[in-house]
């Protein structure tokens, strides 16, 4: 064989090998998804030029499928108007999915907003795509400090409405054994 049919073979069997691993990869992957997740980022959409952004790393295992309160991760959010607001991070202690509607939940472990840390809070999260909308658990009380006792996987209807261009939410799927 010359180099140049050399080649050739060499450069289809890696081709072939990386669609045999790709389609392997594909097969089993359902075998392993996740039970349930809520990822991404992007701004909330305020007429008043509010700048807020949440951003959601929660995941329910696959091994915990049956216990949403297993779910592992962070969120956080923050919200500022000339120049004044606040930030805060919570650890997940819920998640539940249901098509492409999730609700999180966690305690406030990190903020700059006087009396949040150790809050229970959570948000709602619609993914319709690039019209993602959120709602959050403070919505009728203004801030978290001022919300009270609320238990685990509790927030409120996702009213608000993502700014077009400035990021998307994944949800997965949560499947229960019912």
């Amino acid at each position: 064989m010359n180099r140049r049919t050399k080649t050739a073979v060499l450069g289809v069997t890696l081709v072939l090998t990386a669609a045999v691993a790709t389609g392997s990869a594909a097969a089993s992957g359902d075998d392993r998804r996740e039970a349930a997740a809520l990822t991404g980022t992007a701004k909330l959409y305020r007429s008043a030029g509010d700048d807020i952004t949440f951003s959601f790393d929660a995941h329910l295992a696959t091994k915990d499928n049956d216990d949403p309160l297993k779910a592992t991760g962070t969120f956080e959010w923050s919200h500022y108007r000339d120049g004044h607001g606040a930030w805060a991070k919570a650890k997940v202690n819920c998640l539940v999915t249901g098509g492409k509607v999730a609700v999180v939940s966690g305690v406030i472990t990190d903020s700059d907003l006087p009396g949040a840390k150790g809050k229970q809070v959570g948000v709602t999260v619609d993914d319709l795509g690039r019209h993602d909308r959120l709602g959050y658990s403070w919505a009728a009380t203004g801030t978290p400090v001022e919300t009270g006792d609320m238990p685990k996987c509790v927030s409120s209807a996702p009213f608000e409405k993502v700014k077009q261009g400035t990021g998307d939410y994944t949800v997965v799927p949560w499947q229960p054994k019912l």
